[in-house]
């Protein structure tokens, strides 16, 4: 199949024909074009027929107008290029019959407009070149027509350039001037009608921004209920776990209270309860025990048996116990909100006031120990290193410290 156009090798525009890509060539240097069997577009829209060559075209004519609705015309205009189309011109184009130059065959000059509604145009304050492509390209129909033209094109690259066209095309009939009073009523329509299209489109955008606010707003609010329910969820463990350790400080109290009953009797000379009322429940306790699988205590049982042998061997001093418990939470909360700071993870044993408080108590170094704390410098210091902490011990240490210090019932026994 014959070329149909010309395409830049550059830049993949194509072309019509020769002038096109001379035209082309002087505006962006490109230099490097072939024939192509591609067809350029014609897309002309029902609405207002205007003629757009490609896709990206049309494209840009829908979002400026909202015109949707094209008709391809491409078969019924196309037809094979000729390169020699400029020297055919020339020639034809001489009014002596004899060959000339070309310059002169094809001299671009400004095209004939309107110059009453060129003069109203300027008045308006649009730039002679604006107004002058807009008059041409709307064909001088009319002030309403021209400012359209422009209020469409006047994102194009060239809406400030003065159009050329070819001498012998020249043509553009006079049309009927408006008065001053029309013109002043006119502008007035158009900058009515410009003020509105300026506010409509800033509702849109604020429309828009109000979806975007309500979007980010759900995402939120979403967000907060995870977190609030996870919260929740972590506040009703504790408190299971806590009415646990209170049943099992309850049971080892009746325990010892049946203890110090039979005790007592024994001491008195009176006969010991019947021991079958009381034998059911303990043969049952340890069938159970007995038929639970043996596995190791976690570190958080670990720390609880640590914590309740603290306030075992101190149980005399319940103050002191307390301020254990306080101090060790107040060094787990210092690592928990600032580990990166040495001077909250390094304790020197021989410190009087930390052995006051933890170091002389039993249990006291090494519940720092199960959180992750290591002897160092021959045992003078209590260290955590940085890449040890472990923010789950931590926090699972400061759960069982509160636990301690709130908890009536705990390590009573």
């Amino acid at each position: 199949m014959a070329g149909v156009s010309l395409k830049c090798g550059d830049c993949g525009a194509l072309l019509k024909s020769v002038e096109e890509a001379q035209e082309h060539a002087e505006i962006t240097s490109h230099s490097n074009f072939a024939e192509s069997t591609e067809a350029v577009l014609n897309l002309v829209c029902t609405t207002c027929s205007k003629p757009c060559r490609s896709k990206t075209e049309s494209d840009l004519h829908t979002k400026r107008t909202g015109h949707t609705e094209f008709v391809d015309k491409t078969m019924e205009t196309v037809k094979p290029i000729s390169l020699e189309a400029p020297k055919a011109a020339m020639e034809i184009d001489n009014p002596d019959g004899s060959s000339g130059s070309g310059d002169a065959s094809e001299e671009m000059v400004v095209p004939d407009v309107d110059k009453n509604i060129l003069e109203e145009l300027e008045a308006m304050g649009f730039p002679k070149a604006r107004a002058t492509r807009a008059l041409h390209y709307s064909g001088n129909a009319s002030l309403e027509a021209a400012v359209n033209w422009v209020v469409e094109h006047e994102n194009d690259p060239d809406v400030d350039e003065m159009p050329k066209v070819p001498a012998n095309s020249n043509v553009g009939p006079p049309k009927p001037a408006l008065t001053p009073e029309e013109v002043k009523i006119k502008a007035q329509e158009l900058r009515e009608r410009a003020r509105k299209k300026k506010e409509e489109e800033e509702k849109r955008m604020e429309r828009e921004r109000e979806k975007e606010r309500i979007r980010i707003g759900k995402e939120l609010l979403e967000a907060k209920r995870i977190e609030e329910d996870n919260e929740r969820k972590r506040i009703i463990l504790l408190r299971k776990a806590e009415k646990e350790e209170e049943r099992r400080a309850r049971e080892k109290i009746r325990q010892k209270v049946e203890e110090d009953k039979a005790e007592r009797r024994r001491k008195l000379g009176l006969p010991a309860e019947d021991p079958a009322a009381a034998k059911p429940s303990v043969p049952v306790v340890e069938e159970k025990k007995s038929s639970l699988p043996i596995r190791p205590a976690t570190k958080t049982e670990q720390m609880r048996e640590c914590l309740r042998s603290l306030k075992q061997a101190h149980k005399e001093d319940d103050a002191k116990v307390k301020r254990a418990f306080q101090t060790l939470l107040t060094y787990m909360g210092n690592v928990a909100k600032n580990p990166d700071e040495e001077k909250f993870r390094k304790i020197r044993l021989t410190n009087q006031t930390f052995q006051d408080r933890v170091g002389s108590l039993r249990g006291g170094i090494e519940f720092m120990e199960l959180c992750g704390f290591e002897k160092m410098e021959g045992g003078e210091f209590l260290f955590l290193p940085r890449d040890k902490i472990n923010p789950a011990v931590i926090n699972s240490a400061g759960t069982e410290l509160n636990s301690a210090i709130n908890n009536p019932f705990f390590g009573v026994l």
